[in-house]
């Protein structure tokens, strides 16, 4: 099963706050021991909402939304596209992961739809 791993903004992370050489360290070891298990297939993360655009639909209208979007904790700060077995191996890397923030922080975890679930 495919899922999306979400890496939940935090305020830091919407201050551009870059993680220190050492956490980055933590975590390109977190993303080789994934690589080597045969589950990373992307991994990346996102420059704050203020450097975003959101564009809301309405019929066929569009409406360009500059960045900072406001609600932190449901802002999406980085990402990882893994290929596991089910839900419950998923979280028990998400388990294994280094905190991704300086602070307190959250990860999310969400199926991705196949076409499989269509039919």
């Amino acid at each position: 099963m495919r899922v999306m791993v979400l890496v939940k903004a935090t305020e830091d992370s919407e201050r551009g706050l870059l993680p220190t050489a050492e956490a980055m360290a933590e975590m390109g070891r977190f993303n080789d021991a994934l690589s080597a298990a045969g589950i990373l297939i992307d991994a990346d993360g996102l420059k704050p909402s203020s450097h975003g655009k959101r564009i809301a639909f309405a019929g066929t209208d569009r409406t360009v939304i500059d960045g900072p979007f406001p609600a932190t904790r449901e802002l999406v700060a980085g990402f990882w596209l893994w290929e596991v077995a089910d839900i419950a191996e998923a979280v028990a890397w998400v388990k294994r992961c280094p905190n991704p923030m300086p602070g307190p922080s959250e990860i999310e975890i969400r199926p991705v739809y196949t076409m499989a679930d269509f039919q």
